[in-house]
């Protein structure tokens, strides 16, 4: 087993949790705001006035594929990626990097799918009272909570990954 990760390296560890950080976010995203996007069609057919309040409830779930994104550019940040200084790393730095960005992989990803299904429930609310709309994004708010822990531990360990 120590072979087949000496062969990879410690970059490619780290490449791939950062990797799966961004991927996995952006698919949760995208399972997320799709759903919400199907939901509010309905609506909207009927009532096309209140596009701009199902689009504020879409883009809800969409926050994760951008916090996956912020951890990519972290983990891309401490390897040295863009400063022109990346240099090969040990397994075990390639092991802290990819650790560090799984609580934003895994978090991100199941809180937008998570997500979305609130916030596709909540366009019935725009449907039947309007006015009280924003008690939908105020439960999505709930789940939001959940993914910014998980991006605040993939930051912390970031910064603290290869000192």
């Amino acid at each position: 087993m120590t072979e087949f990760f000496n062969m990879f390296g410690g970059t490619a560890l780290a490449f791939l949790g950062a990797g799966l950080a961004a991927g996995l976010c952006c698919i949760g995203s995208a399972k997320g705001t799709g759903m919400v996007g199907e939901a509010a069609t309905g609506v909207l057919s009927e009532t096309p006035e209140h596009f701009s309040k199902c689009l504020i409830l879409q883009v809800i779930p969409g926050t994760q594929g951008l916090y996956g994104l912020v951890i990519w550019f972290m983990a891309l940040l401490q390897m040295g990626v863009f400063g022109g200084t990346m240099t090969a790393l040990t397994v075990t730095q390639g092991w802290t990097i990819f650790v560090a960005c799984l609580p934003m992989a895994l978090g991100g990803w199941m809180s937008a799918k998570f997500q979305g299904r609130v916030a596709a429930a909540s366009i019935n609310i725009v449907a039947k009272k309007p006015n009280d709309w924003s008690k939908g994004i105020i439960l999505c708010v709930t789940v939001e909570f959940y993914a910014i822990l998980s991006l605040l531990a993939s930051i912390i360990m970031l910064l603290n990954a290869l000192k």
